[in-house]
């Protein structure tokens, strides 16, 4: 994310009082989110540019995982992005800013996918789940893994939007149901009913891997 990038919103010039200010203050990777996001409220684009660094490994992996394709997880991370720098003003701290951003990059992942309507397989090392290689795996259970980590994550695709969402979100995120009803603007029997289905769903379709 550069000044360039979330240039909608312009910081105090650099002769004012609050600039001089901001030459002795600490610097911006020490301070803590609630600060960071005041100032970034405040027109501070270097803070929010330090908000976005926190989170944007944790936001990316979301959009891979509900998307399956990772140019379109990094388009959709870049437009909520911007918006969420267009937008930062109207956060109240009623939620956490992580929940806040999840919810901003849910909504542009499920407008993306909605124009796309694409359901392919999440990267191989991005696939749910898989466990650790310890070295010790012979070439045949390597083989063998790498096989249901690809139908795994075909089945996480083949999804419905909602209940791909709400999964990933719940178990590769491990939200909780309150925070997962937050982001996705969905009431939490709603959430847990989406989950129920998904899981359903992955059970019936990995039967032959059990």
């Amino acid at each position: 994310m550069t000044n360039a990038q979330v240039s909608g919103r312009s910081a105090t010039g650099a002769g004012s009082p609050r600039a001089a200010r901001a030459a002795h203050a600490p610097s911006r990777a020490t301070l803590d989110e609630a600060t960071l996001v005041v100032r970034a409220q405040d027109g501070d684009a270097g803070a929010f540019e330090e908000l976005a660094r926190r989170h944007q490994e944790t936001l990316f992996r979301v959009a891979v995982r509900v998307l399956g394709e990772r140019a379109d997880a990094e388009d959709a991370l870049q437009e909520a992005l911007i918006d969420a720098w267009r937008r930062i003003g109207t956060f109240r701290g009623d939620a956490a800013f992580s929940t806040w951003m999840y919810r901003i990059v849910v909504n542009r992942c499920t407008a993306l996918a909605r124009r796309a309507r694409r359901t392919e397989p999440l990267p191989p090392d991005d696939g749910p789940g898989a466990p650790p290689d310890d070295g010790r795996r012979s070439p045949e259970r390597v083989a063998e893994v790498d096989a249901e980590m690809a139908a795994l994550s075909r089945a996480v695709a083949s999804l419905p939007e909602e209940q791909r969402t709400a999964w990933v979100l719940r178990e590769l995120e491990g939200l909780g149901y309150t925070e997962i009803s937050q982001i996705t603007g969905a009431g939490e029997t709603a959430v847990r009913g989406r989950i129920h289905r998904a899981r359903g769903a992955l059970a019936e379709r990995m039967r032959a891997w059990r």
